[in-house]
């Protein structure tokens, strides 16, 4: 059994959330599994290769004076705040036995949260976690040499209205059907008594699958001292 590390934040923003993955990737060499709780600011955060244009409803987000933060891996435009609940590894390539490509550490995210969340509807669907047809969690993958990465936004909760900020993508997987947001996600806040039930059951998950060696309740400011390549950073529209 691997050994992990468990970074457990609470109201952490997203963008420092961000800086400490991308820190944690390039210039660490330990496994961990972090998450937060919510993020401290409302923002939308991009995949390094999206495009403002194609994704966001620009004078709404003007209106609304919502940051957007590029982040430094791949994957779809979200909407983030405290109702967003992440979970994320950052994983040595020798840990597991599986393959380092994205579609093997989808399959491995989905059959870890599957005993998460254990719903006979839960599945992967193209790059999404969902519960039947309907997404409850968008996915973002860094492979490098000897690391990868799986950040999860799972939607805790969220608002129709927030959901306005972005544009139905031109690139969408299939099973969405062209569906507006309103009929194409679904929230966890119904399924749980609270998020704390559902953040023990997928840190019991965690026990089953690694042994914790340490469990930082705070934000490990001294784990992003490295130097390390930076490319997590606020964009101006």
């Amino acid at each position: 059994m691997s050994k992990i590390n468990l970074i457990h934040l609470k109201g952490c923003p997203i963008f420092k959330q961000l800086q400490l993955e991308e820190a944690l990737l390039r210039a660490d060499n330990e496994n961990y599994c972090l998450i937060n709780e919510g993020s401290g600011e409302n923002a939308i955060v991009m995949g390094i290769s999206s495009k403002v244009s194609e994704h966001l409803n620009e004078e709404l987000v003007h209106k609304e004076k919502i940051s957007v933060i590029k982040r430094f891996s791949g994957g779809g435009t979200v909407y983030v705040d405290s109702n967003t609940l992440f979970i994320t590894f950052i994983i040595n390539k020798d840990a597991l036995a599986i393959s380092p490509f994205p579609e093997p550490i989808l399959d491995w995210g989905a059959e870890f949260y599957q005993s998460v969340f254990q719903k006979d509807t839960f599945s992967l669907k193209e790059n999404d976690y969902v519960l039947g047809d309907k997404k409850i969690g968008g996915n973002a993958e860094y492979i490098r040499k000897d690391r990868w990465l799986l950040h999860t936004s799972f939607l805790w909760d969220y608002s129709e209205e927030k959901m306005k900020l972005l544009q139905n993508p031109k690139k969408a997987p299939n099973y969405r059907n062209r569906r507006t947001h309103r009929d194409f996600l679904t929230k966890l806040a119904p399924l749980y008594p609270d998020k704390r039930t559902l953040v023990k059951q997928a840190i019991e998950s965690l026990k089953n699958e690694f042994h914790i060696e340490r469990v930082f309740e705070n934000y490990p400011s001294h784990l992003i001292e490295k130097e390390h390549r930076k490319s997590t950073k606020y964009m101006s529209l």
